[in-house]
C-alpha cells in the first residue's frame, strides 16, 4: 500500500508563503506576479481569485508577519510569567539572535515602509500599525521595571533594534549589529542602576 501524501496546501497559502519569502529576500517591487505564481506552482487566475491585486497580496503578507510577531510576543509573556526583567532580557537576546542570522535582511515591515513611502498605501499602513503596536508593548513591559523614564528606555532599545537591523544591509552580521545585545543590556543596566533606592 502506497504511503499517503500530505495534503496539498490551498493555492492561496502557497502564494502567500512564496510571496513572503521572495518579497523578504529581494524586495516587494522587485518581485512580479509571474515569478510568484511560477514558484508557487499556481496559475495567475488562482492568485487573483484569492488576492484582488498585488497590493492585496502584499498587505496579506505583511499582516501575516505582523500577526506572527504578536503571537511571538504572547509566547514570550507565557515563558516569563511575572518576571518583566527576564522578559526584556529574553526579548533583547532573541532579537539579537535573529539579527545575526545569515538570512536576516532587516525588518520586513520597515523594509516595506521604505519601499512604499506614500501615505495611505496598504503596505505603509500595516507597517506603521505594526511599529506602533511594538512600541506600545515594549513601553508597557518597561513600565513594569523600577527604572526612571521608562518611555526613554523603551525608545532607546527600539533605536538599537532598528539600527542593528538596518546596519545588516551594509555591514553584515559582524558589523555594528553584532554589538546590539551587549549595548542594549548595558543601556538597561544603566537605567536599573539609576533607579531611586
Amino acid at each position: 500500500m502506497k504511503p499517503l501524501l500530505p495534503p496539498r496546501q490551498p493555492a492561496s497559502e502557497r502564494v502567500s508563503r512564496t510571496a513572503r519569502r521572495l518579497f523578504y529576500r529581494r524586495g516587494i517591487r522587485a518581485v512580479g506576479v509571474e515569478e510568484i505564481v511560477a514558484e508557487a506552482g499556481v496559475t495567475k487566475p488562482s492568485l487573483y481569485r484569492s488576492f484582488s491585486s498585488k497590493d492585496a497580496l502584499v498587505a496579506n503578507c505583511l499582516q501575516t508577519r505582523f500577526d506572527r510577531i504578536m503571537s511571538w510576543w504572547d509566547d514570550l509573556e507565557l515563558r516569563t510569567p511575572g518576571d518583566p526583567l527576564a522578559r526584556l532580557r529574553t526579548l533583547i537576546s532573541e532579537v539579537a539572535r535573529e539579527t545575526r542570522s545569515p538570512t536576516h535582511r532587516g525588518c520586513a515591515l520597515t523594509n516595506a515602509a521604505v519601499e512604499f513611502p506614500e501615505p495611505g498605501h496598504p503596505a505603509r499602513t500595516i507597517a506603521e500599525s505594526y511599529k506602533g503596536a511594538m512600541r506600545a508593548r515594549l513601553i508597557a513591559l518597561v513600565e513594569q521595571l523600577p527604572v526612571p523614564e521608562p518611555v526613554l528606555l523603551a525608545d532607546g532599545i527600539i533605536l538599537l533594534f532598528e539600527g542593528a537591523r538596518a546596519s545588516r544591509h551594509t555591514s553584515g552580521a559582524q558589523g555594528p549589529a553584532a554589538s546590539m545585545e551587549t549595548v542594549a543590556n548595558a543601556l538597561l543596566d544603566a537605567f536599573l542602576a539609576a533607579s531611586p533606592a
